[in-house]
């Protein structure tokens, strides 16, 4: 498929032709779905985050009015198992998958005990309340440290608490730290986080005996992960599953695996006969909901005479939390694929251990990994600088991967398909008047204020799980019905599947309509995660637009009386080439594909097609950030004067849709520098479990962002396409970081860690030494 300049669609900034039915109250959610003889599931959870589960009495929850079912873990022997483990290619994975429901042991404060089902939701509340478990605490592990110290073993058949072990090195790495001029160090604390989606997780299950099918409605990101992973646990054919996908209210990464508590709906609704909804409220949503993020780094960069970095070297203990998702492992290991950032940096070495705490498990947010790297490496970049009494900028330049390098092979050993990183920076210097703010900065430092300026650049890896299956129906009066494997939730797939569709077919986007997110009619697939749709799913419909092209021109060319390499395609029509003048409408074609008499001999009737799509390998988009910010000495308030985002996601299918993207992900960025942090105390208890302890941005928090496009088109896939859903909580808090430390470096203040918080940058004021806050 060729999207050249001459894309009549592509390229344009088509609002969303979604936004309608959500703004008239028209989506249908999970907890919109009503079935005959619904129940309602109310989990049971642990309020000690580690203890010995010595018994779980439900005599007085199953006696209460309109309970049909209380399930313990005991319940569960023969007809379920544990949530499946994650595996990665060169990692070790401990065997400690996440149970539906506790036995023996408890390991975090949320972790589901028992589930309630009775007739409506207040009565399941009310049932839950009286199920009585008692636990006799242990000592909970809530530092990584602690755990790598293994006084408390959180699962003792393993042997230690270590659950992930991975590394990774190339190149000759002490020889280079060896002859290098300057070796430069950094210890860096990336808290965890909370996604937060505006609707949490949630499910309707119902069960079919008649015709042994099991039917889920989920708000998840996708029908296919986590119908293969409810297929585990069951021990059931996936044929005999029906996963659907309705509307999402966001996820963030936070629905890409199968929740526990539905694989408990499932199990109730079979046996029970009847349907089961249970809808997790936003308490339970912070309790339970897997976190992101959660790394300690300790990074050093070997440095010779002419500024270039030779080599790096980490170790990364992560807080995988008390289990293992089929999530949990991807991101911590992208992290360490990631921190030869966009330099050309030779020799790399990198140790990952990811160890078991008394939390909520962790997995993918958004991001899964690469605003981790991107963090760690260009804060690595600015105490470079700095040892180097360099402007950061500078730096950066003399290091990053030539444009004429790519397909460059990094040494911790991914490819990136296509770059130019100079050409993003210089753009975003240009863009956030880089060498104006260092004049205003030099007056504002001569007046005692605490300005800064950052820079970083980032690139990640985008496209995981490299294919995706795509369908393509097109009706006899000429509308196109696209099915995806693909499944949005805010995206904007209808929309942008639609242009693509549209372009390759010569007509307008409105006569194409997007259907996903049920396994029963959605070709097979893989789900939206990762920033892949548009490189992967799109290039799927691209390639099975092909395949209805080559069948419509052989149906024109029979009509037209002409051979089929003479017939040309332009503005919705087909025509002889030279002879414009004798054209068929598309829709013409269409008809005729269902009127056997119409149709050549060897055509069978009708016009549709399915085809997949597979990658070669991941994709890099890659971006540069720039922020001004100042921090009051008075308040310690932090304001950020000037944020520039400059990204490069190859061909940019709508760049309003792609702006929105941005914007949003640099909204989470944002809050991820300033203010969000999950929080527990020494026995586990988490201190952020709503809103009102959780810091979360209000819009009138954001600053006016200056976003810009750049477009280096990936050799990967016939749209050129890579990716840019993650890319502003990529760039965002490694540039913020970046400026803090400018703005504070007249303290002596080398490096401090977020969330920025007035609090923290007020005792930084008044001690002048980042090692001052605690």
């Amino acid at each position: 498929m060729n999207l050249g300049p001459s894309s009549r669609w592509v390229g344009q900034p088509i609002r969303r032709r979604e936004d309608p039915r959500f703004l008239r109250g028209q989506a249908r959610f999970v907890d919109d779905i009503v079935l005959p003889g619904l129940l309602h599931l109310v989990v049971v959870r642990s309020a000690i985050a580690h203890g010995v589960l010595k018994t779980v009495k439900t005599t007085a929850a199953r006696a209460s009015p309109g309970v049909v079912a209380v399930l313990t873990g005991a319940d569960l022997e023969g007809k379920a198992g544990p949530l499946p483990i994650g595996r990665f290619e060169g990692a070790h994975v401990a065997p400690a998958p996440h149970p539906l429901l506790a036995s023996e042991r408890v390991r975090y404060v949320g972790e589901p005990v028992a589930a309630v089902l009775a007739e409506d939701l207040m009565r399941a509340v009310d049932a839950a309340s009286r199920v009585d478990v008692d636990v006799d605490p242990l000592r909970a592990i809530v530092l990584p440290q602690d755990a790598l110290r293994g006084e408390v073993l959180l699962h003792p058949g393993l042997g230690d608490n270590v659950l992930i072990r991975w590394a990774r090195a190339k190149g000759d790495v002490t020889g280079a730290f060896d002859r290098a001029m300057r070796v430069v160090r950094g210890t860096f604390r990336i808290p965890r986080l909370v996604a937060a989606p505006l609707e949490p997780r949630g499910a309707v299950v119902s069960f079919d005996a008649g015709v042994d099918l099991l039917t889920v409605w989920s708000s998840s990101q996708d029908p296919y992960r986590p119908l293969a992973q409810l297929s585990r646990v069951l021990d059931r054919p996936d044929d005999r599953i029906r996963f659907v996908v309705p509307d999402v209210g966001g996820a963030f990464g936070s629905k890409g695996v199968l929740a526990p508590e539905v694989a408990l709906a499932a199990v109730l609704a079979m046996d029970i006969h009847r349907p089961v909804k249970w809808i997790e409220d936003r308490r339970e949503n912070f309790l339970a909901s897997y976190q992101g993020r959660g790394v300690d780094a300790d990074v050093e960069m070997a440095v010779d005479g002419n500024g270039r970095i030779t080599a790096v070297r980490a170790r990364l203990v992560v807080d995988a939390g008390a289990y293992l998702y089929s999530g949990t492992v991807v991101p911590p290991i992208t992290t360490g694929m990631l921190l030869t950032g966009t330099y050309a940096i030779p020799n790399a070495e990198v140790e990952l251990l990811g160890v078991a705490t008394n939390k909520v498990p962790t997995g993918q947010y958004r991001g899964a990994g690469r605003p981790e790297a991107a963090y760690v490496v260009e804060r690595m970049v600015d105490l470079v600088a700095a040892e180097l009494a360099a402007d950061p900028i500078d730096v950066r330049l003399r290091n990053v991967i030539a444009p004429e390098a790519f397909p460059y092979q990094t040494p911790l050993g991914f490819v990136y398909d296509s770059g130019n990183y100079a050409r993003a920076l210089e753009r975003c210097r240009a863009l956030i008047e880089y060498d104006r703010w260092r004049g205003e900065q030099r007056r504002a430092r001569a007046d005692g204020r605490l300005l800064g300026i950052g820079v970083a650049l980032y690139v990640e890896r985008a496209g995981n799980q490299l294919w995706e299956g795509a369908a393509v129906s097109v009706g006899p009066t000429g509308r196109v019905l696209v099915r995806t494997g693909a499944s949005a939730h805010g995206q904007g797939h209808e929309t942008i599947f639609a242009q693509i569709a549209a372009d390759a077919l010569g007509i307008a986007p409105d006569s194409v309509v997007v259907e996903h997110g049920d396994s029963a009619v959605s070709p097979r697939g893989v789900g939206t995660f990762a920033s892949r749709s548009t490189a992967i799913a799109g290039s799927a419909l691209a390639v099975t637009l092909d395949k209805i092209k080559v069948k419509a021109t052989a149906i024109a060319a029979h009509l037209l009386e002409a051979a089929p390499p003479d017939i040309e395609w332009a503005d919705g029509r087909l025509f002889t080439r030279g002879a414009p003048d004798r054209a068929v409408p598309f829709a013409e074609v269409a008809a005729a594909a269902y009127r056997p008499g119409r149709l050549p001999p060897h055509i069978e009737m009708g016009l549709e097609a399915t085809g997949t799509f597979s990658l070669p390998g991941p994709i890099f988009p890659f971006g540069a950030y720039g922020a001004v910010v100042e921090v009051h000495r008075d308040t310690g308030q932090l304001d950020i004067l000037k944020l520039v985002a400059v990204d490069d996601a190859g061909r940019i299918v709508n760049p309003l849709l792609a702006e929105g993207q941005v914007l949003g992900a640099i909204a989470q960025g944002l809050g991820a520098a300033l203010v969000e942090e999950a929080t527990y105390d020494d026995d586990g208890q988490p201190l952020a479990a709503t809103f009102a302890d959780y810091g979360m941005l209000r819009a009138a928090q954001l600053p006016h962002v200056i976003s810009e496009f750049l477009e280096t088109p990936s050799p990967f896939n016939p749209l050129g396409a890579k990716g840019i859903g993650e890319a502003g909580a990529i760039g965002t808090p490694a540039a913020v970081a970046n400026a803090v430390a400018d703005a504070l470096a007249p303290l002596g203040v080398r490096h401090l860690d977020p969330p920025y918080t007035s609090s923290k940058l007020w005792q930084v004021v008044q001690h002048g030494r980042e090692d001052s806050v605690v």
